[in-house]
């Protein structure tokens, strides 16, 4: 949200700025991807120049991380990873849905090896007990069923995807420090 503020003129609205020793954002959180149909040249020619690497890696280590804790979005589990000085960095935490336990950890490695990272952090947070954290949630809310049909359903996804990471929320919050 905050760097949302920053590129309005805005920053001077918000009332607070949790920090990432505060609270860590989901993972994935402020990550931006553009998705075209793999094999259409044309337009991943257009996209190709927004990749970023750096937040490609964060985004992947982040992700990793989520998917070996097998938690979802609903789960309590918070994850930041920035490269700094050619190095990554990933923070994370899974913690009781009621606070009452917290499993916090932190671990380096290459931007190529950002998956592995991820994964390596997952195995320490699980010998830890995160399992029994993410299995403790209470269920998600289901959502209501649709009340009308005038939309038709949208089309279905034409073939397999090609993801280009772009710019985060990781961009602001280096260049405010």
């Amino acid at each position: 949200a905050r760097a949302g503020l920053l590129r309005l003129g805005r920053a001077d609205e918000a009332t607070d700025v949790l920090a990432p020793d505060r609270m860590l954002p989901a993972p994935g959180q402020g990550a931006l991807a553009v998705e075209c149909r793999r094999g259409d040249d044309e337009t991943s020619e257009l996209v190709r120049h927004l990749d970023d690497a750096t937040t490609r890696a964060c985004v992947e280590a982040e992700r990793s991380l989520l998917a070996a804790l097998e938690a979802g979005c609903t789960a309590p589990v918070g994850a930041l990873a920035v490269v700094t000085e050619g190095v990554l960095a990933l923070q994370a935490l899974v913690a009781a849905p009621d606070g009452t336990r917290v499993l916090r950890r932190a671990g380096t490695g290459r931007p190529v090896d950002a998956a592995q990272v991820g994964l390596a952090l997952a195995a320490e947070l699980l010998a830890d007990g995160a399992a029994e954290l993410v299995a403790s949630r209470p269920p998600s809310p289901r959502p209501a069923p649709p009340t009308s049909t005038h939309h038709p359903p949208p089309e279905p996804h034409a073939g397999p995807v090609q993801t280009v990471a772009t710019g985060s929320h990781r961009a602001a919050q280096e260049s405010d420090s």
